[in-house]
C-alpha cells in the first residue's frame, strides 16, 4: 500500500523521501526516484509532510515515539498523516506527543485495497481539526479520490475500524454464497453475475470475488497472493472488538466474523488475502 501511494506522489511530480524496514521495497522505491532514509527520523528531519503507513499500534508508537522515531527529529509545523488502521486511541495519544513538538498528527486510514492503492484512487476517512483538513486533502488527493473529514483525531480510525468490519462480514457471506452455490451446480461466473444485479450485491461479490476465476486482477485469481492479508483483518476486527465492549454496543456478527478469521490464521492462512475465506470454507467440506 504505502508503495504505491509514494509512487503515485512522484507521478504527482513530489519528491519523496521513504524509510522501510525492507530493503526489498526500498530499493524499488529509489528505482523509482525516491530518496531513502536509514530510519524513520531521518525522514522527519528533512521533510514538512510525512506519510506513514503501517500494520498496528506497535508499529505506529515506535516510528512515531520510538528512540529513532519520527517526534525526536520532527521539524515544528510538520503535517503528519498516519494512513495506519490502529485503536483511536493511540491516534489520540500520538497526536498528543506530536503537538508537543510542534506538529499536527491528523489519522488518514485508507479503503479501497492495494488495486485502488496502485491507481490512485483510495478513501482516506481523516480525523484531525478542520483547519488542518484543507492542507492534508491537498497532498491526499494525489492518492486518492474520496477524502473525507471525519471529525477530531481519532475520528478517521473509528470509521475505518467500522468499515473493516463490516467488509470482513460482507466477504465471509460472499465465500458461503459462492461456495453454497456451486455445490447446487451453478457456475461461478453465473452466480456472481446473477448476485451483481440482484439484492445481494455488495464490493466483495461485484469487485473482490473470492472464488479464482470469476474475476481477473483480484487475489483469489493469484492464489490468493497480494491484497489484504488475513493477519491484519484480524487485527482490525479485534480493534472493532474493544471499540464495541467499551461503547457497550452490540455486535454478534463482527464478533463471529473474528472468530472465522482466528481460525484461517491458526490453519495457515494469515499471510493470504482476506478473501481465502472462500477456500478456507471449501477445505472444511474435505474435513
Amino acid at each position: 500500500m504505502g508503495g504505491h501511494m509514494a509512487r503515485n506522489l512522484m507521478k504527482k511530480g513530489y519528491p519523496v523521501v521513504a524509510f522501510d524496514v525492507s530493503q526489498d521495497s526500498l530499493a524499488t522505491l529509489k528505482a523509482d526516484g525516491a530518496s531513502v532514509a536509514s530510519s524513520p527520523a531521518e525522514v522527519a528531519f528533512g521533510v514538512d509532510r510525512l506519510v506513514t503507513m503501517l500494520p498496528a499500534n506497535a508499529h505506529v508508537q515506535e516510528v512515531y515515539t520510538g528512540p529513532s522515531g519520527i517526534l525526536s527529529t520532527v521539524r515544528e509545523g510538520t503535517l503528519l498523516l498516519d494512513s495506519s488502521t490502529i485503536d483511536p486511541a493511540v491516534s489520540k495519544a500520538v497526536a498528543a506527543q506530536a503537538g508537543e513538538k510542534g506538529a499536527v498528527y491528523m489519522d488518514a486510514p485508507v479503503s479501497g485495497g492495494v488495486n485502488a492503492a496502485r491507481d490512485g484512487i483510495l478513501t482516506f476517512m481523516v480525523g484531525g481539526t478542520e483547519s488542518d483538513f484543507g492542507t492534508a486533502k491537498a497532498l491526499l488527493e494525489n492518492m486518492g479520490k474520496n477524502i473525507v473529514h471525519c471529525g477530531a483525531v481519532g475520528t478517521g480510525q473509528a470509521a475505518k475500524i467500522c468499515n473493516n468490519m463490516l467488509l470482513a462480514i460482507s466477504m465471509i457471506g460472499t465465500s458461503e454464497t459462492m461456495n453454497l452455490g456451486m455445490r447446487l451446480g451453478l457456475d461461478p461466473k453465473l452466480l456472481a453475475g446473477i448476485l451483481n444485479t440482484s439484492t445481494g450485491r455488495c464490493w466483495s461479490s461485484e469487485l473482490y470475488n473470492p472464488v479464482p476465476g470469476v474475476l481477473p486482477g483480484v487475489p483469489s485469481s493469484n492464489d490468493y497472493q497480494g491484497g489484504f492479508g488475513v493477519a491484519l483483518m484480524t487485527k482490525d476486527l479485534g480493534l472493532a472488538q474493544s471499540a464495541a465492549i467499551v461503547t457497550q454496543s452490540p455486535t454478534p456478527l463482527g464478533s463471529a466474523a473474528l472468530q472465522i478469521y482466528r481460525q484461517l490464521c491458526n490453519h495457515g492462512y494469515g499471510g493470504k488475502d482476506f478473501s481465502s475465506t472462500f477456500k478456507f470454507l471449501q477445505e472444511q467440506e474435505k474435513n
